[in-house]
């Protein structure tokens, strides 16, 4: 009888044991589901890791010289610990997992974990992601972000610089907010994502989120530049030539863009027209002012743009941003000027090139036809470059670029010679009567009058009540300079009209 309890109590026991590996087992099963789903890794990562660290902690706990085999049961949980061909007692597994593994498995599961946030985000750059305003610290915003980068589950943490914030725009706790993926960096096991609301990507996200044409390739955004907070261009072509690129782009009644302006704090976008040909696509990246001409030089990636002078300051816009934005737009350096300014270069660069030596007329013609018109710009070319542009031997060429060189250095230091601006002469005066009138003005009106014909002079014997100059002449009015020096009206020009035979 006492063996027959003692039997059932041994079955019992190893019922209970048996009840006991399963719950744990299925417990293991559970907690790794649960840790690929939350921490965004793979389940045979989180598996690997796992025997990794049951393997080390035992590999501690035990004293032994040979290596111990752990590997779970991937369908039902179980872990299975094995020394060469001994299976290990469970219940000293069980112990020894709970005790020692956990460190080691939380350390191998979060740098799985890192690795993949940091593909993850390392792949998107440039890329629109959403989330909410975690919390504000010294001016930096923490965003919550999806792992998919679309929705704000809030599973990753990014960074919002102040640096990288819309100049007057403040977001508070709990705001929605978009951005791009502007770095990622990896620092041990933490990964940094960097979000950005300044980047021109920014811009160019925005309008591929919003426009349809844009997402479906109809129409292709081909450059960007900003100065985040104050004005933006935009470059767009369309590969359909009924599709007007810009008017997709603006909406109808502009509601589109309004949607742009709105997400950037008002700031302004100029939408142009993308032309391969720089002729015409400078002067569209310039409007809204007018180009009266553009000269390449291509050897320099330069631009000179001639405008009027009505054109010139909106051109060159306020402290220069239209010109500077159309400059990162197109990816050439412009100039903007005058007619007479861009003389005046060219007689400086005369000047200049004049007091090299051995320049001769034909290599300064070669020289000022490639864009180059002063030291600096000369200094950049090699003796190579020279020697082939201008057939000088390379001695001579090397020559004369190392003297350009210590010339645009002096000038930095010294500023421009004085032969180099030459004062401009005084306007000679055209006729006495200016010099006559210039002094009349500090003498006061009556001088002026007394340059008048005496009044007792008579008219001309044509001239009579009736008649009168024609209307493209009229007589000049009394105190004009001009009237000493206009011409007495002939018999012809005064005739009435009835006797000229004009009907």
């Amino acid at each position: 009888m006492a063996r027959t309890k003692a039997t059932v109590k041994k079955k019992d026991e190893i019922a209970e044991q048996e009840r006991e590996r399963l719950a744990r087992s299925q417990m293991v099963l559970t907690l790794i589901e649960n840790m690929a789903r939350e921490k965004g890794v793979s389940r045979e990562v989180i598996f690997t890791s796992i025997e990794q660290a049951i393997e080390s902690a035992m590999e501690r706990a035990i004293d032994i010289d040979d290596d111990i085999l752990i590997h779970i049961d991937r369908q039902s949980g179980e872990i299975i610990a094995q020394k060469a061909d001994q299976l290990i007692d469970p219940e000293l597994l069980g112990r020894i997992a709970t005790q020692a593994a956990r460190q080691v498995m939380t350390q191998r599961i979060r740098e799985a974990e890192s690795e993949g946030v940091f593909s993850d985000f390392n792949a998107r750059k440039g890329e629109l992601v959403s989330g909410s305003v975690l919390r504000v610290e010294s001016g930096t915003y923490i965003i919550s972000v999806a792992k998919d980068g679309k929705t704000a589950s809030g599973n990753v943490e990014a960074i919002l610089p102040k640096s990288e914030t819309i100049p007057g725009e403040t977001h508070a706790v709990g705001d929605r907010i978009r951005a791009v993926v502007l770095e990622v960096k990896k620092t041990g096991t933490r990964v940094k994502i960097v979000l950005s609301r300044t980047s021109p990507e920014f811009v160019k996200a925005l309008f591929e989120q919003i426009i349809p044409e844009i997402q479906d390739r109809t129409i292709e955004i081909r450059s960007v530049a900003r100065e985040p907070g104050y004005r933006s261009k935009v470059a767009v072509s369309s590969i359909d030539s009924k599709v007007d690129a810009v008017g997709a782009c603006v909406g109808v009644r502009g509601s589109r863009i309004k949607e742009v302006i709105d997400e950037l704090n008002q700031e302004r976008i100029d939408i142009v027209r993308w032309n391969d040909s720089m002729q015409v696509m400078i002067p569209n990246a310039l409007q809204p002012a007018e180009v009266e001409d553009v000269q390449l030089y291509p050897r320099l990636n330069q631009a000179i743009v001639l405008v009027d002078e009505k054109n010139l300051s909106l051109a060159i816009g306020k402290r220069g941003q239209n010109v500077r934005l159309a400059s990162k737009l197109v990816n050439w350096n412009i100039d903007v000027m005058t007619v007479e300014e861009l003389t005046r270069d060219l007689e400086k660069a005369e000047r200049y090139f004049s007091r090299i030596p051995n320049m001769t007329p034909e290599v300064m013609e070669i020289l000022i036809t490639e864009g180059f018109f002063t030291y600096a710009s000369l200094s950049y070319l090699t003796a190579e470059d020279l020697s082939e542009m201008t057939g000088l031997d390379p001695e001579v060429a090397d020559d004369m670029i190392e003297y350009a060189e210590d010339e645009a250095r002096r000038i930095e230091r010294e500023g421009e010679p004085e032969w180099a601006n030459p004062p401009e002469p005084e306007p000679e005066p055209e006729n006495q009567s200016t010099t006559e009138e210039g002094s009349s003005e500090s003498e006061g009106e009556e001088q002026i009058v007394g340059f008048a014909e005496p009044e007792e002079a008579p008219p001309p014997p044509s001239q009579t009540a009736e008649s009168s100059p024609p209307p493209a002449e009229p007589a000049p009015v009394e105190g004009d300079i001009n009237s000493l020096f206009a011409p007495e009206p002939t018999a012809e020009e005064t005739k009435p009209e009835n006797e000229s035979g004009d009907q």
